[in-house]
């Protein structure tokens, strides 16, 4: 078995999703395990989206502490194990950015930097964005959703969308501002 295979295998297990619960339930010997599983895969994932040494350990550290104190927060039936904890690393890199203070880096914060082929959890996180996404975009009222695809595909500014779709300007922000708030609700809901 190859480095990447051996990486995929690593990073999701159907035990992830049973020791997340087990920790919720504040089992340490299976956040050791947990830990002892990903703590380096994640580490990885933080240097291979660009993150110095020291702080990808950092963040790494900070990630697991988190998959601690947030375990109660993971549902298995939204993802799975390995795509949550990933996510709450990809979090955690944002978070580090905005404490920096670079807001240049956050620029590509909803996109995984990916330098040759996709690792497996590029892929994980990739496919639990897009299905978290989808799922956001189906519960939107036909208003928000229209007001949302005309304002995001450049029908021209929102009040230009707001009077080709004869509602009041207030009216158009509301619905825009609530669709944007569910979708990046949809996006954060595992940090």
């Amino acid at each position: 078995m190859g480095r990447r295979e051996a990486d995929c295998a690593v990073a999701a297990t159907p035990d992830d999703a049973e020791d997340i619960v087990a920790v919720a339930r504040g089992d340490k010997p299976r956040f050791e395990a947990l830990f002892a599983r990903f703590a380096p895969k994640v580490k990885t994932y933080l240097l291979r989206l660009g993150v110095a040494p020291a702080a990808a350990e950092e963040l790494a550290q900070e990630t697991m502490l988190n998959v601690w104190r947030r375990a109660h927060q993971f549902d298995p039936n939204l993802g799975t194990g390995a795509a949550w904890i990933f996510t709450i690393a990809r979090n955690q890199r944002i978070d580090a950015l905005r404490r920096e203070r670079h807001p240049e880096a956050l620029r590509g914060q909803w996109t995984i930097a990916v330098t040759d082929a996709p690792t497996p959890e590029d892929l994980f996180l990739i496919r639990e964005q897009a299905r978290r996404l989808e799922t956001a975009l189906a519960d939107l009222s036909p208003a928000q959703m229209e007001v949302v695809r005309r304002s995001f595909l450049g029908a021209g500014p929102l009040s230009q969308v707001a009077r080709d779709l004869d509602l009041p300007l207030a009216t158009a922000k509301s619905h825009l501002r609530r669709a944007v708030a569910r979708l990046k609700a949809a996006l954060d809901e595992t940090s």
